[in-house]
C-alpha cells in the first residue's frame, strides 16, 4: 500500500493547527503539527516529510528566518501561510524560494488543490525541462542552461543560484524565444498552474531572474515586458 504523503505544519495558533490537521486528513494526507522552529527541527530530524506549511507570524523565531534555514538545508516544497496584511513578507518568502502561499482565512478545498499542485510540481521537476525533443543544454549570450543538471552557468562567473521555480520559468523562456508569453502560458508551460495568488508571483520570480542575468535589471534586454500581454525572451539560443 502506498504511504500517504506527509505534511509538516508550523503554526502557533492551536485552532489553525487543528483545522489544518482535520482538513488535510480528509484529503488523504498524514499531518504533523508544530508551533515553533525548535519543534520543526526535531520533527525534521525524526521523520521524512513531503511538504511544509509554514506560518510567517510565529512567536519567537520569525517564519522568514525559518524559511531561509529550510532553503539552506532542505529540498522540500514549502507553502507559506500568511495573514492578508503580510503581503510584503509573502513576496519576500517567494523570493527566498517558497513554492506558493495561502492567505488566512483560507478555504479548505482551495488549500487542498494548492497543496496537490505544489506536490505534483515538485514530483515533476526533473521532467519539466527540457521538454520532449529539446536539447540537453542551450546557450544564449554569456549564459548556458543545462537542463539535465538544472543549472544556469555564466561563462566567467560560473553557476548562478536559481530557485526551482526560477529555473523552470527561465527554461520556458529559453525554449520559446521571441514568443510573447502571457502569465497563463508561463504557468501552463512550467506546470505552475495554480490560482490567482501564484499567478501574481510570476512577476516576482521574473524580477528575481532579471537581477541575476540582466546587466541592468531596471532596463531588461533579455526578458522584456510586453505591457498588457506578458513577456518575451529576446536572445536566440544555440545548442551547447
Amino acid at each position: 500500500m502506498t504511504r500517504p504523503q506527509h505534511i509538516l505544519v508550523i503554526d502557533d495558533d492551536p485552532g489553525i493547527g487543528v483545522l489544518l490537521k482535520r482538513c488535510l486528513a480528509i484529503g488523504g494526507f498524514a499531518v504533523e503539527t508544530t508551533t515553533d522552529g525548535a519543534a520543526m527541527r526535531r520533527a525534521l530530524r525524526q521523520q521524512t516529510f513531503d511538504m511544509i506549511i509554514l506560518d510567517l507570524n510565529l512567536k519567537g523565531e520569525d517564519g522568514l528566518d525559518l524559511l531561509r534555514e529550510l532553503r539552506a538545508g532542505e529540498d522540500i516544497p514549502v507553502i507559506i501561510l500568511s495573514a492578508r496584511g503580510e503581503h510584503v513578507d509573502t513576496v519576500v518568502g517567494l523570493e527566498l524560494g517558497a513554492d506558493d502561499y495561502i492567505a488566512k482565512p483560507f478555504e479548505p478545498r482551495e488549500l487542498l488543490a494548492r497543496i496537490r499542485t505544489v506536490l505534483r510540481r515538485a514530483g515533476g521537476k526533473a521532467a519539466s525541462a527540457p521538454t520532449a525533443g529539446s536539447e540537453p543544454a542551450l546557450t544564449f549570450l554569456d549564459w548556458q542552461m543545462d537542463f539535465r543538471a538544472r543549472e544556469l552557468r555564466h561563462t566567467t562567473q560560473g553557476p548562478i543560484a536559481l530557485t526551482p521555480a526560477q529555473f523552470d520559468i527561465l527554461a520556458t523562456f529559453v525554449n520559446h524565444p521571441n514568443h510573447v508569453l502571457s502569465r497563463d502560458q508561463i504557468l501552463d508551460l512550467t506546470r505552475h498552474r495554480s490560482t490567482e495568488p501564484f499567478d501574481r508571483s510570476i512577476d516576482v520570480h521574473i524580477s528575481q531572474i532579471r537581477r541575476k542575468i540582466e546587466k541592468d535589471p531596471k532596463n531588461p534586454e533579455i526578458i522584456k515586458t510586453i505591457y498588457g500581454i506578458g513577456y518575451i525572451f529576446t536572445p536566440v539560443p544555440k545548442s551547447a
